[in-house]
């Protein structure tokens, strides 16, 4: 998928083929720029007046060709020169000034626009995530910001500067000679078809070179990350081939940038050179006919040679301006797509959602563990020591499409009721593909479901904050993720008040001895990835994060599929007393790990298609007995 797919789905109210104006993309930084605007406001007028010094220069010249030099006065020379490089000195200062004044407070518009685009990263939908390519999301809180400070800092000013600047020359220009003045003025309209024109097509190529770095920094990523396998499949020249066929791109799209900009650049000198050429020659005239002064003619060349510098910078600084808007397009891209929706407690009454069975403390301990549940059912009679409306974790009637899939495609789970009691841990078994994975995202509310409602003791997990609900549900992945941090930092991940015996007892929980022969022990940085660590290390350490906090919930997705065979016994003896004090749901592939349970339920095809114990499934299901016989194929097939 390129990049390009996923912002025209999350833009909301525009069509992929629509496009905002320059003007009103870059609008949309005022409320970054607002708490600074007196700052910009100042050097803003502060540039203006450096810039019209530079205006001053030619009448002190005019003065110095029609007094001193012309009355061979050399005191009124070295007077004029004095003045020269007064007004030289102050302009250097007010410019200095002037990048004083805006480099502190933009440089705080980029830092709280990147904390905005992280936080807003973080509570986007897990689906987001999943359409998105993170070298996109990088290059929006890097490269992108970066231009928009630089298009604070710089092209916003001097746009305004400049404009004010040659507003004033040529107020100048006409007073001292109104028809050289109009020669000058020619070019005017020339240079606004074709900047208009250089706007138009130069923000499409911008954008498409953002978007290819985006691209660029997805490929680099992917391949620091995967370099592992990279090595171990010798695909160092695929990778580089696929790399280079990015970087030809990019590098086709920057000098496609190139000629426009060396377009809109030769234009706009060559034009006005064009017309200051013939200024002086008809100013020269006017001198030999004695129609203009010799000091008229040098201030209004003066004059006009000041002006190049703001007229010529009008195609660079509409090139940056452009760059500023298509990078600001790409931040709201991202700043648009709706974060994960609010509960009312979220929203304003955190404190009644506290409140109920689910501000308890923890679990008592008459849990249902070796009772068994031979009939089969769910458990909903009530016979699991709860009034039967709800205690433990439910589901009613849960069903779960991804955002993105097609209106005709049949939903990952459909109508999944199933009642984990209180204090019971439930195995989840079915084929590759059956949606128990997806099952238990949908408890910690990584995706939302679709229809139906998921409860914990009786109460709607949409009726939680979210803060709360991940801190009563506890998971461990698969694939474990750990971070550029220390053991300790990311077994207590978030939750470093639980005290001095968490880390501990959790590191006991999963078997983690081996974190006493690293260097510092739990103070060692694992690296990134936590790849200095094998697969079955960095799972253990996800499942020691997973039980730190004692939760009220546990859900494990096969947590012990990377362990030996001898580790995942003594971690499974050590999880089930884990296990007595919480309500559980784990994914299951093997033998080993659905003994830890009280009941299994059996998945297939986003159904639940039987529950009971282990026994009870092997004797009354085909399916499940093939799952856990490892057979080529289903019990009744190998039969025939």
């Amino acid at each position: 998928m390129t990049e390009t797919d996923a912002p025209a789905k999350d833009r909301p109210g525009e069509s992929p083929g629509e496009r905002s104006s320059s003007v009103r993309s870059l609008l949309r930084l005022w409320p970054y720029v607002r708490p600074v605007r007196r700052r910009l406001f100042c050097a803003a007028v502060v540039a203006i007046v450096a810039s019209c010094l530079g205006l001053v220069m030619p009448l002190v010249l005019k003065w110095m060709v029609d007094g001193p030099v012309t009355d061979r006065d050399p005191g009124g020379v070295w007077l004029g020169a004095l003045a020269l490089l007064g007004l030289g000195v102050a302009e250097a200062l007010l410019f200095g000034l002037r990048r004083w004044l805006v480099a502190r407070p933009l440089a705080g518009v980029e830092a709280a626009m990147r904390a905005d685009l992280y936080r807003h990263l973080q509570r986007l939908p897990v689906s987001f995530h999943d359409r998105w390519p993170s070298g996109q999301l990088l290059s929006r809180g890097t490269t992108d910001l970066m231009l928009l400070r630089m298009f604070l800092a710089f092209p916003l000013t001097f746009l305004l500067v400049n404009g004010v600047t040659i507003l004033i020359g040529f107020v100048i220009l006409l007073l001292q000679d109104w028809s050289l003045g109009l020669v000058l003025l020619l070019p005017v309209v020339p240079l606004v078809i074709v900047c208009s024109l250089f706007e138009t097509r130069y923000s499409l190529v911008a954008r498409k070179a953002q978007d290819q770095v985006g691209d660029l920094t997805t490929v680099i990523e992917e391949s620091v990350l995967g370099i592992r396998i990279i090595k171990g499949f010798g695909r160092h020249r695929s990778q580089a081939l696929a790399f280079r066929e990015l970087t030809r791109r990019l590098r086709a799209t920057e000098l496609v940038k190139a000629r426009l900009l060396a377009g809109i650049w030769a234009v706009i000198v060559t034009v006005p050179e064009l017309a200051i050429g013939a200024a002086l020659v008809l100013g020269t005239i006017q001198v030999a006919d004695g129609g203009l002064s010799a000091g008229t003619l040098v201030a209004f060349l003066s004059t006009a040679l000041a002006l190049r510098w703001p007229v010529e910078s009008i195609g660079f600084l509409l090139a940056m301006s452009q760059e500023s808007a298509t990078a600001t397009d790409r931040y709201f891209e991202v700043m648009d797509v709706r974060e994960e929706e609010e509960s009312e407690a979220e929203a304003g009454a955190p404190e009644a959602a506290a409140g109920g069975p689910l501000a308890d403390g923890p679990h008592g301990t008459d849990s249902p563990h070796g009772t068994g549940d031979t009939d089969g059912t769910d458990g909903t009679d009530g016979t699991d020591g709860t009034d039967g409306t709800g205690g433990g974790m439910r589901f009613e009637g849960v069903s779960f499409r991804y955002p993105d899939a097609p209106a005709d495609s049949a939903p990952v789970l459909d109508r999944i009721d199933l009642h984990i009691r209180s204090g019971e841990t439930m195995a989840l078994v079915g084929a590759t593909g059956s949606g128990k994975t997806t099952l238990t995202a949908l408890v910690p509310r990584l995706h939302e479901a679709t229809a139906g409602r998921i409860t914990l003791d009786g109460q709607d997990i949409t009726e939680l904050p979210r803060r709360r609900l991940r801190e009563l549900v506890s998971v461990a992945f698969e694939e474990p993720t750990l971070f550029s941090a220390t053991v300790g930092e990311n077994v207590l991940m978030g939750a470093a008040d639980l005290g001095k015996d968490a880390l501990p007892r959790a590191l006991d929980v999963a078997q983690a001895d081996f974190v006493e022969a690293l260097p510092h022990g739990t103070e060692t940085e694992v690296g990134e990835q936590g790849h200095s660590l094998s697969g079955g290390q960095r799972q253990r350490l996800a499942l020691a994060r997973a039980v730190a906090g004692r939760p009220r919930f546990l859900v494990l997705d096969d947590p012990l599929s990377a362990l030996d065979v001898h580790t995942e016994a003594r971690v499974e003896a050590a999880l089930r007393r884990v296990l007595r004090d919480t309500t559980a749901l784990v994914v299951a592939h093997r033998p080993s790990t659905v003994l830890l349970a009280d009941r299994v339920a059996l998945i297939s095809g986003g159904r639940v298609a039987a529950v009971g114990t282990h026994q009870e499934l092997l004797r009354s299901s085909t399916e499940y007995a093939w799952l856990m016989s490892g057979a080529s194929a289903p019990v009744e097939e190998s039969v025939r």
